[in-house]
């Protein structure tokens, strides 16, 4: 079994609370999803949460866009997220479409917010 501490994964969000203590956070809009950032103020690991409302099309899309989402959030995403924070992404439809790179270099973008990129 693997120690929590050393394993680079996020933690996950799984209760509905948890997803709406991050919604009175920052949000960071971008062109495949929406990201909302909340402090816990612990500094404990990073927890992330995906969601995508039944506007971006069926269940089949829906989940290939939360698989992506994830996809790009555990292969670049996840070395951006700091410590004691909490993150729901939100999928848009757009993300289908999109190469893979753009979605997930827009991903570390907003992750990064101000502390990488200056915005």
């Amino acid at each position: 079994m693997v120690d929590r501490q050393d394993d680079p994964r996020p933690g996950r969000l799984t209760k509905r609370a948890e997803f709406l203590a991050v919604r009175r956070g920052e949000k960071r809009r971008g062109r495949f999803f929406l990201l909302e950032v909340a402090d816990r103020g612990d500094g404990g690991l990073p927890r992330a949460g995906f969601t995508v409302t039944t506007k971006q099309g069926n269940a089949v899309e829906r989940n290939r866009i939360r698989r992506r989402l994830k996809e790009a959030l555990r292969l670049k995403g996840r070395m951006a997220m700091q410590p004691g924070h909490d993150y729901v992404i939100v999928g848009r439809r757009d993300c289908l479409n999109a190469p893979f790179t753009d979605l997930s270099d827009e991903l570390v973008r907003r992750i990064g917010g101000k502390r990488f990129h200056g915005k």
